[in-house]
C-alpha cells in the first residue's frame, strides 16, 4: 500500500507516527489469525509478569487501591485472552460464500465471497479512570488488534508514566510474537491527538472521556474530507428505578448496596448509579446515611477531576429544595505527600421528582464522583414517560421489581427502558461490567456516539468493514474466501440451486 499523503500543516513527529502506522497495516491485516492470537496471549503474559511493577506506578499516579488496581489488571489480561480465542475461533470475520448459480430465481448469480475486514489504522484516546482496562492494553486497544488494526494510544495525563511502561511492555510483547514492529505506538500530548484524529492514515477513532472533549473530536473526524467513524463513551447517569413492592421486601439490603455502588473507586466509574428513583414517603435516610458513614475517604483521580467534582456538587447543592441525605466530605492535600490531590466522602441528595424537572441541566448533568440523587416519584408516577424526559440516553438503567409483581406491565416497561439504554438490569446495579460476549457497553447520546459496544467480542466490529470479492480467481483472494479455506474459519455458504426452493 502506498503511504496516504499528509497535509502539509500536520506535525512531522505526528506525520511519521501515522505513517508507520499505516506500513504495520499492510503485514497485520495479512497476519494468520493463529499468529494475532498467539501474540494477544503474550502480551497478557507480560502484564501478568509485571504487574507488581505496574501496580506500584498505578497506585501513585492514580491513587486507586492496590485491590481495585490488580483486579483491573486481571480483566485486562482475561479481555486480551478473550480477544486472542476470538481471533483464532474466527467467527467475527463473518465469511459468507454465494456459489455461482445460472438458475438463481432472479437471473444468474455471480461467484459472490464476502468478508469483514479491517478498517485500517485506529486512534485510541486512552480514559483516565481505567488505567489499565480502558488504556494503552485495555478493550478498545484489544479490540483493534483484534480485528487486524494497528493502534496509536493517546495517553492519559492522568497516568503518564504506566502508560508508557504498558506501550513499552505490550509493543515489545506483539513485536516479538511476529506481528509487524509499529502495531502499537504512543503518543502523550493533546495537541498530537486532535492532528492525528484528522491525519488521512487513521480510519477510526475511538475516546472514552467528557462530553465536551468527545464532541469536539468528534466534530473533527466528521469534519475531514474524508469522515471516519468516532466511537465515543461521553457521559452517563444510570437511573436506577425502584417500585414500593421492591422497597417493602428488601430496603435495607436494596439501600446498602446503593450506597456501594455510589461510592466505589470514590464514583468514579462511567456505570455509577447517579440517579435513585423511589416512591414518595418511602423512608430511606437512616439506611443511606448509616451506609455512607462506613466509606472511607478516598483520592479522587487528579486535580483536574477533582476540580470538576467540586463545580458539579456546588452546583447541585445550590438548587433550591435539594436536602442533604449525607454530606460528604472534601479535603485537598498540598503537602508533599499529594501535592495538589483531594480526598473525599459520598454526597447523597434528595428532590421530588418535580423538582428534578425544575432544576434540568444543574441536577441531571453527570456528576463524576460519588454524588448521586434520591427522586421521589408520585403514586401512579409513568416510569417509561420519567425516563424518556429525563434519562433519555445511557450506559445502564436498572429496575428493581417485588418478587411477584405484575409480569405484563413490567414486560411494556423494559421495552420502553430499552429505547434509552445499552444495558437493562433486573436488580443487581450497573457497576462492574462483565468482560464477556453477550455484553453490551454503550447507549443512546449522549452516552456514546454510537450503537456500539467498548466491552466484550462485539467491540471488535467498530473497526470491520464488509468486503465482496465477485467472480475473483481463487490464487487472489483473501486466505478465509479461498475454497481450501487456509486459515480454518467457519463460513456460511449459500448453495446453487438453493432459491429455486424459496
Amino acid at each position: 500500500m502506498t503511504a496516504t499523503a499528509a497535509p502539509e500543516h500536520l506535525d512531522r513527529t505526528v506525520d511519521d507516527v501515522a505513517r508507520r502506522a499505516q506500513e504495520a497495516f499492510d503485514g497485520l491485516s495479512r497476519t494468520a489469525p493463529g499468529v494475532r492470537a498467539a501474540a494477544l496471549r503474550d502480551a497478557a503474559a507480560t502484564l501478568a509478569d509485571h504487574a507488581d511493577e505496574l501496580v506500584a506506578i498505578a497506585q501513585d499516579e492514580t491513587g486507586l487501591s492496590e485491590a481495585r488496581l490488580r483486579g483491573e489488571l486481571k480483566r485486562t489480561q482475561v479481555q486480551l485472552r478473550l480477544f486472542a480465542h476470538v481471533v483464532a475461533d474466527g467467527t467475527y470475520l463473518d465469511v459468507r460464500l454465494d456459489e455461482a448459480d445460472p438458475d438463481f430465481v432472479l437471473g444468474p448469480r455471480p461467484d459472490l465471497r464476502r468478508t469483514l475486514w479491517p478498517v485500517g489504522p485506529v486512534l485510541n484516546f486512552a480514559a483516565s479512570n481505567f488505567p489499565f482496562a480502558f488504556s494503552v492494553a485495555g478493550g478498545d486497544t484489544a479490540a483493534a488488534l483484534t480485528a487486524g488494526c494497528p493502534v496509536i494510544v493517546k495517553a492519559h495525563p492522568g497516568h503518564p508514566r504506566l502508560s508508557e511502561r504498558v506501550a513499552q511492555l505490550v509493543a515489545a510483547a506483539l513485536q516479538a510474537a511476529g506481528l509487524p514492529e509499529f502495531t502499537l505506538q504512543l503518543v502523550t500530548s493533546q495537541d498530537e491527538g486532535v492532528a492525528l484524529v484528522e491525519h488521512p492514515a487513521v480510519r477510526a477513532a475511538a475516546f472514552t472521556g467528557s462530553q465536551r472533549v468527545g464532541q469536539l473530536l468528534a466534530a473533527r473526524a466528521a469534519a475531514r474530507p474524508d469522515p471516519i467513524p468516532f466511537f465515543g463513551e461521553l457521559g452517563s447517569v444510570n437511573p436506577v428505578l425502584v417500585t414500593e413492592q421492591a422497597l417493602q421486601e428488601r430496603a435495607g439490603d436494596l439501600l446498602a448496596a446503593y450506597v456501594a455502588s455510589v461510592s466505589g473507586s470514590a464514583g468514579q466509574l462511567c456505570t455509577k448509579p447517579g440517579f435513585l428513583l423511589v416512591p414518595e414517603g418511602t423512608e430511606y435516610d437512616d439506611a443511606v446515611v448509616a451506609a455512607a458513614a462506613q466509606v472511607p475517604e478516598h483520592r479522587l483521580l487528579n486535580p483536574s477531576i477533582a476540580d470538576g467534582y467540586a463545580r458539579r456538587v456546588a452546583e447541585a447543592l445550590a438548587v433550591d429544595g435539594v436536602r442533604v441525605v449525607h454530606p460528604g466530605s472534601s479535603r485537598h492535600d498540598d503537602s508533599g505527600a499529594g501535592p495538589g490531590q483531594t480526598w473525599v466522602t459520598p454526597t447523597f441528595v434528595a428532590v421530588p421528582l418535580d423538582l428534578l424537572r425544575r432544576a434540568g441541566d444543574a441536577l441531571l448533568d453527570e456528576v463524576f464522583g460519588p454524588f448521586s440523587v434520591v427522586v421521589e416519584y408520585p403514586e401512579g408516577a409513568d416510569l417509561a414517560a420519567v425516563v424518556a424526559e429525563l434519562f433519555p440516553g445511557n450506559l445502564t438503567l436498572t429496575l428493581h421489581l417485588g418478587e411477584h409483581e405484575a409480569a405484563e406491565a413490567q414486560a411494556a416497561l423494559l421495552t420502553h427502558l430499552a429505547r434509552h439504554a445499552g444495558r437493562i438490569l433486573l436488580g443487581g446495579w450497573p457497576t462492574g461490567v462483565a468482560v464477556t460476549p453477550a455484553m453490551q457497553h454503550g447507549g443512546p447520546w449522549p452516552a456514546t456516539t454510537t450503537d456500539g459496544t467498548s466491552v466484550g467480542t462485539a467491540a471488535i466490529g467498530r473497526f470491520l468493514r464488509g468486503v465482496t470479492f465477485q467472480d475473483a480467481p481463487q490464487e487472489l483472494l483473501p486466505p478465509p474466501l479461498r475454497d481450501d479455506n487456509p486459515w480454518g474459519v467457519p463460513r456460511t455458504v449459500a448453495a446453487r440451486g438453493d432459491s429455486l426452493g424459496w
